[in-house]
C-alpha cells in the first residue's frame, strides 16, 4: 500500500515512513497506539506520531523510536480546525502511509493528505475504527455523517470488532477487514496484599472496574449494583480507576448514599489493582476488544461484563456475560460468584487458557505492517 515503496526505499529498504495520527490523550487508543509505534520501531519503520500533546505525556511516545509531532485534534462531533489540519499536512509531508485511529483522527488525516469519498490520493490512508457512535439526536445525526465520510475516505478500514467492520461495509468502505487490538501483557509491580491494604478494604472482596468516567462505560448501573450488595454480610469495596467529565456526578451519588464505592482517578498501576481484586466489572454500553478484558483475563481475575460489541467473541466462555443495563442481573452475577470460590477459580484457569488464543502484540504489529506494505492506494 506504501506509495512508492519499492523505488524510494530501494537503497534504504528500513525506511518505511508511517504517520500514526490519534486523536485522544486517554485509553485504549493510546495503549494500542504506542504499541504499534514500539513494534514498527523495533522492525525498522520510520514512526511519527501525532496528536494531543497531552498524549505524549501520557504515553511516552518518543520513547518508543518514534518521532511524536504534536497536533491538537479537538473532540467532539463538529468538524476538525484548520490549524490542526495545517499541522497535520506537515507531519505526513513525506509519509509513506498514514494511519488514524479513530473517527476525529481519520477525518483529520483525510483532510491532511486530500483524500475524499472516491476521490485518490497519493498518499495511502489505513482507519482503525476503536468505538462505534453511540450519540444520540442532533450529535449523533452529525457524527454519523462524519463517520462516513472518515470510513469512504480510506484505503483500507481495520475494526477492532466484527461489528465495527460490519458497519464500515455499510457505509461505503473500499476494503474494510478485523483488525485485533493485541496488547503487551499486564506486569503487576507490586503484591495484591499490599495494594488492597492501601485501598483501605480490609479483609473484604474487592470488586474493580477500570475505565473513563463517560457515558458509555454506565457507571450509574455499577452503582445500582453496589447498593445491592450493601445488604451482604461481607460487603465488597467498589473501586473504579478512571478519571472523566461524571467523575462529580458519580461521587455526588457514592456520598449520598453512603455506597461502599471508591473512585480512585487515573492509575498507572492497573495491573497493581488487578492483582488485588477479586472480581473484575465490566458494565458498558458497548465495548469493542477491551484492553480492561484482556487485561482482567490474562491476570486470571474473573470478569463480570455486558454482552456488548466485541465482548462475546473477546471473552468466548471465560466470563460471565449479562444484559446492558440490568443491574440486579450485575450485582447476582457478581455476588454468585463471591459466594463460589471454586466458580472464581475456574473461570481464572479459563480466562488466563482464552488469553492465549488472542494475537499478542508482535501478532498486531506484523498484520499492521503487512497493510502498509499491500500493492499502492487505490
Amino acid at each position: 500500500m506504501a506509495d512508492g515503496t519499492s523505488q524510494e526505499r530501494a537503497g534504504n529498504p528500513a525506511r518505511l515512513r508511517a504517520v500514526l495520527v490519534l486523536g485522544t490523550a486517554a485509553g485504549g487508543v493510546g495503549v494500542h497506539v504506542r504499541s504499534l509505534a514500539r513494534g514498527l520501531a523495533a522492525r525498522g519503520v520510520a514512526v511519527t506520531v501525532a496528536g494531543p500533546a497531552a498524549a505524549e505525556e501520557h504515553f511516552g511516545f518518543a520513547g518508543t523510536g518514534a518521532r511524536f509531532a504534536p497536533v491538537e485534534i479537538s473532540a467532539g462531533p463538529r468538524p476538525v480546525d484548520r490549524a490542526a489540519v495545517r499541522a497535520l499536512r506537515e507531519a505526513c509531508a513525506d509519509a509513506h502511509v498514514v494511519h488514524a485511529h479513530g473517527l476525529r483522527a481519520g477525518l483529520a488525516a483525510a483532510a491532511a493528505i486530500g483524500r475524499r469519498p472516491g476521490r485518490p490520493g497519493r498518499t495511502p490512508l489505513v482507519l482503525t475504527l476503536h468505538n462505534a457512535v453511540l450519540a444520540s439526536g442532533p450529535k449523533g445525526v452529525l457524527a454519523r455523517v462524519m463517520e462516513g465520510r472518515a470510513v469512504r475516505a480510506a484505503d483500507v478500514v481495520l475494526g477492532a470488532s466484527s461489528d465495527l467492520v460490519d458497519r464500515a461495509r455499510a457505509l461505503g468502505a473500499v476494503d474494510a477487514r478485523l483488525g485485533p487490538v493485541g496488547a503487551p501483557p499486564p506486569a503487576a509491580r507490586r503484591d495484591g496484599r499490599s495494594v488492597r491494604a492501601e485501598l483501605g478494604g480490609g479483609e473484604r472482596p474487592v470488586v474493580l472496574a477500570v475505565g473513563r468516567l463517560a457515558p458509555q462505560k454506565a457507571y450509574p448501573v455499577l452503582l445500582d449494583a453496589a447498593a445491592a450488595w450493601k445488604t451482604r454480610a461481607e460487603v465488597p469495596l467498589v473501586v473504579i480507576a478512571g478519571d472523566g467529565p461524571l467523575r462529580d456526578a458519580l461521587q455526588g451519588r457514592i456520598d449520598a448514599e453512603d455506597l461502599p464505592v471508591r473512585l480512585l482517578g487515573h492509575r498507572d498501576d492497573v495491573a497493581d489493582l488487578f492483582a488485588a481484586a477479586d472480581i473484575a466489572v465490566l458494565p458498558s454500553r458497548w465495548e469493542a476488544r477491551c484492553l480492561v478484558a484482556q487485561e482482567a483475563l490474562a491476570m486470571g481475575v474473573p470478569l463480570v461484563s455486558t454482552a456488548v460489541g466485541g465482548i462475546p467473541e473477546l471473552v468466548g466462555d471465560a466470563a460471565v456475560l449479562v444484559d446492558y443495563g440490568d443491574a440486579e442481573a450485575l450485582a447476582e452475577a457478581v455476588a454468585a460468584l463471591l459466594d463460589d470460590p471454586g466458580r472464581r477459580a475456574s473461570l481464572a484457569e479459563a480466562g488466563r487458557a482464552q488469553a492465549l488464543t488472542w494475537p499478542d502484540e508482535d501478532d498486531t504489529v506484523a498484520q499492521v505492517l503487512s497493510v502498509y506494505e499491500e500493492p499502492g492506494p487505490r
